[in-house]
């Protein structure tokens, strides 16, 4: 049978760049592997088609050819393409794929890691959060051990290449056309093997330890927000440079303030004669106390705005606002005579021609139109 056009095989044009014509015999190898379709010979011939038309298109020397003499230029110099006994371009590609997966990416020269990155949850009080402060933290984390140097040998000895992978920290595994790249049992990536391991951290070149470190809290957090302290996290491995720790804020309930962003509010209690009659009272601010205006016949739930008595966002822009709401308190621990003159009070309220309760006629008409409804 004579072969296809190579282009054709991979359904791509004739200009097709490397990144196209890798990319095209992924997804075939992918959808044609005996693997995933096991007793199909149509099946197991597209793969091995469209393996030879990528072992030919990926060689410059041999597409040149090819792309000048068609398959008569590359049948001599393509070193039996279509016996498929090595698997080594199957197995490139696929051990990018699962080296992108499992991390084979991740190890850098010499075998080095990064270490791991590092969260700490710090509590702050709204005063802290709105002004900034210095604190102090105490982290649980791995250092680099100071015996060996963090290569894991005992002092006088250094680790050798690794047997397994020589050196290369992947060892790929081949089962038929099928190659995949892993991790290094022997090694772990590393790419060297320690025969005579440090005492102190038992060949591992890291150490457990509690680290104190301060933070710089600036002004305007909030719950949320993360500061960034690179280098802080756990050391690497092998030489490789530390990890970086993460401090998110949590900032405590206030016992008189409530943040939502750049606005703070609280509750202001009112006495019921300065309600009635109007007067002033002191509200606490974050910088101190300040006399807000109470309107006579003000009612419960009244929002009063204090205007840049807010915070001052850590991102930047105007400070926010504070508003007071306003609960009118019921006297309490009332003595007889006084009883008696709020019942008097209240005679007097009733005898008027005059209302005195706003919202009271309104919502007894509401509560009427209720009962109505359901009656009918």
């Amino acid at each position: 049978m004579a072969k296809r056009d190579y282009y054709e095989v991979l359904g791509v044009a004739r200009d097709a760049s490397d990144a196209e014509l890798k990319k095209a015999y992924r997804r075939l190898a992918m959808k044609h592997h005996p693997d995933r379709n096991p007793d199909n010979n149509d099946s197991e011939e597209h793969f091995k088609e469209a393996k030879e038309a990528y072992e030919v298109l990926s060689d410059r020397q041999k597409r040149a050819a090819y792309d000048q003499f068609g398959h008569a230029g590359v049948d001599s110099s393509a070193g039996g393409a279509g016996g498929f006994g090595a698997g080594d371009v199957f197995g490139d590609i696929f051990g990018d794929v699962f080296g992108d997966i499992f991390g084979g990416g991740r190890r850098g020269r010499g075998g080095a890691y990064r270490g791991s990155d590092l969260r700490y949850s710090l509590e702050l009080t709204l005063e802290q959060a709105v002004f900034g402060d210095n604190v102090s933290i105490d982290i649980p984390t791995l250092k680099s051990c100071d015996t060996c140097g963090g290569n894991g040998a005992a002092p006088g000895s250094a680790p050798v290449t690794c047997e397994t992978c020589q050196g290369r920290g992947q060892v790929r595994m081949q089962q038929g056309f099928f190659s995949i790249q892993q991790t290094c049992p022997a090694c772990r990536g590393g790419g060297k093997t320690v025969e005579n391991p440090c005492t102190d951290c038992h060949g591992q070149g890291r150490q457990r330890t509690v680290k104190t470190l301060a933070v710089k809290v600036p002004a305007g957090v909030d719950s949320g927000d993360r500061i960034r302290l690179t280098g802080e996290g756990e050391a690497g491995q092998s030489g490789g440079p530390n990890g970086d720790l993460f401090v998110e804020i949590a900032v405590e309930p206030h016992p008189i303030f409530e943040r939502a962003g750049r606005d703070l509010s609280c509750e202001i209690p009112v006495s019921f004669t300065t309600a009635a009659l109007g007067g002033e009272v002191d509200v606490p601010t974050l910088n101190g106390e300040v006399s807000v205006k109470i309107p006579a016949e003000s009612q419960s739930g009244r929002i009063f705005r204090l205007r840049g008595k807010g915070v001052k966002p850590v991102r930047g822009g105007g400070t926010g606002d504070l508003f007071c709401r306003m609960v009118v308190e019921t006297p309490v621990n009332l003595t007889n005579a006084q009883k008696e003159m709020l019942r008097e009070f209240e005679t007097s309220l009733r005898g008027s021609k005059v209302s005195h309760s706003p919202k009271e006629h309104g919502w007894l008409d509401g509560v009427k139109r209720f009962f109505e409804n359901i009656s009918s």
